[in-house]
């Protein structure tokens, strides 16, 4: 599957901002799952580009002058190679062991644990964790508008509801507290649903040597319509834009996203 993706985000500040810095994860990488055919940012200025710690593509925009607008716009086309119901991550120079580590978005509490270790069984790990996204599901549906970036696992799970980047830090929660490695995925996905928006999140979870994808949200395991952005511990790792700034008082923020199959001409 070939995938069209065009991503722009706008800030529009209540007074001149006099500095501003945004760390961009908005570039994917070729792997066995998907191969980038072409991709481009359109920012104000140029901006550094780095491997952060995850080993994700981090650009550094840094605007040191006066301004009450900026812009950022990611595009390119990508082709999806395989069904994806798992993702070798063989040149990652990370343990898995470092996605062990609970944060403060990720931290489980009683009820997560209750839940996670009431369909977890140790003989049928990938069964278990399959069961575990089933269950989710049903106990948080995808609602949109009804939390906030900042919302924990522990007050979405009871809240009951959420949408996919709620979703993934539940299960991060509770794969984390069952003692296996899991990780955050943010990137884009390819839907007809109108209600799922373009840009996306999932978690990929360590069995038995391998990275195993989980998408709680469309529950499946097949990324097979995903393409694959960044990864860390929580959202605040992968989130494709994230910034701080000096001055400008309130701020409107705009962001745009879509995800088009390209057909093969005739």
């Amino acid at each position: 599957m070939r995938l069209n993706i065009e991503h722009k985000t706008w800030y529009a500040y209540e007074h001149q901002v006099k500095l501003s810095t945004q760390y961009l994860r908005l570039t994917p990488q070729n792997s066995v799952h998907q191969q980038i055919l072409s991709w481009d940012l359109d920012l104000p200025c140029e901006a550094t580009r780095t491997l952060d710690a995850y080993g994700n593509v981090l650009h550094v925009l840094t605007l040191d002058t006066p301004h009450q607008q900026l812009e950022i716009a990611a595009r390119g086309v990508v082709e999806i190679l395989d069904d994806g119901e798992y993702s070798p991550d063989p040149e990652s120079i990370l343990s898995p062991l470092v996605f062990l580590r609970a944060t403060p978005l990720t931290l489980p509490d009683a009820a997560i644990r209750d839940f996670a270790q009431r369909y977890w069984h140790a003989e049928k790990p990938l069964a278990s964790l399959e069961k575990l996204m089933d269950e989710l599901l049903l106990k948080m549906p995808y609602q949109p508008g009804s939390t906030q970036v900042s919302d924990t696992a522990a007050k979405v799970f009871a809240a009951g509801s959420g949408v996919c980047q709620d979703h993934s830090h539940v299960f991060l929660a509770c794969c984390r507290s069952l003692g296996i490695p899991a990780r955050y995925v943010s990137g884009y996905l390819y839907t007809d649903n109108v209600e799922h928006v373009a840009t996306h999140a999932w978690v990929e979870a360590w069995l038995d040597g391998s990275w195993h994808s989980f998408d709680i949200t469309n529950n499946t395991r097949s990324t097979r319509q995903h393409l694959r952005l960044a990864v860390g511990v929580d959202y605040l790792d992968a989130c494709p834009v994230r910034g701080m700034r000096l001055g400008g008082g309130g701020e409107d923020m705009l962001a745009m996203a879509a995800v088009q199959q390209v057909h093969a001409q005739q």
